[in-house]
């Protein structure tokens, strides 16, 4: 068992840099979507880059921490990881406990609050016209990216008087779902990596560093 001074250092110090590492990937996750047409003023984006950078600043406190053996350092990385994980394990536990009529009442939300321009490049890119039969499109019939407009796309192989695009909401539905479980099963993942951080770092703690020498009064 991996239980010596030297063992919990580094098995600390290998935890917090790929803490840094998958910071890095949240905050890069998070610039991608800002430049993205179709997410420009999702709020989501923005927690995205807030959870990176937090982290940033915590596996910052651990990494120095387990390399100074720094008691005092140890100890707030051990209460911020604690405290992180019982945030992070309850937002997962709520992403993969959301059924699909409470998945539809959030994206409905965030479908009321955007831009029309970015509505309207939801419905051309997606091939949808308003985002479900009760929340419609409200772009003006000249718009360039109306339901108007888009109806051409959908319709352009037929005849039919009476056809239109299907809503944005039974398009994007299984990417929506998929979304959930995919950030409530990597959250509950790391939330538990978490408590093992916190586990090592309160050993390192307690542990004496043989290479420093004993002081006797």
């Amino acid at each position: 068992m991996c239980g010596g001074f030297t063992c919990s250092k580094n098995a600390l110090t290998a935890l917090n840099i790929l803490y840094i590492v998958v910071a890095f990937i949240l905050i890069g996750v998070a610039v991608y979507g800002r430049a993205s047409a179709l997410v420009t003023n999702l709020p989501i984006i923005g927690g995205i880059l807030a959870c990176g950078v937090i982290l940033i600043l915590i596996s910052i406190i651990g990494l120095i921490g387990a390399v100074k053996h720094h008691q005092v350092l140890l100890f707030f990385y051990m209460l911020i990881l604690f405290l992180l994980f019982l945030i992070q394990f309850s937002i997962a536990c709520a992403c993969l406990a959301v059924n699909t009529k409470q998945q539809e009442q959030l994206a409905e939300q965030g479908w009321r609050h955007v831009a029309d321009d970015l509505r309207g490049k939801v419905q051309t890119t997606f091939n949808c016209c308003g985002f479900n039969s009760t929340v419609t499109d409200i772009l003006d019939e000249q718009h360039p990216l109306s339901c108007k407009a888009v109806n051409k796309i959908c319709c352009q192989y037929t005849t039919d008087p009476g056809c239109a695009c299907t809503s944005c909401m039974q398009k994007l539905q299984s990417t929506i779902d998929y979304a959930f479980k995919l950030c409530g099963s990597i959250g509950l993942f790391f939330s538990f990596t978490e408590v093992i951080a916190a586990f090592i770092a309160r050993r390192y703690r307690n542990q004496l560093n043989p290479h420093q020498k004993a002081v006797f009064s």
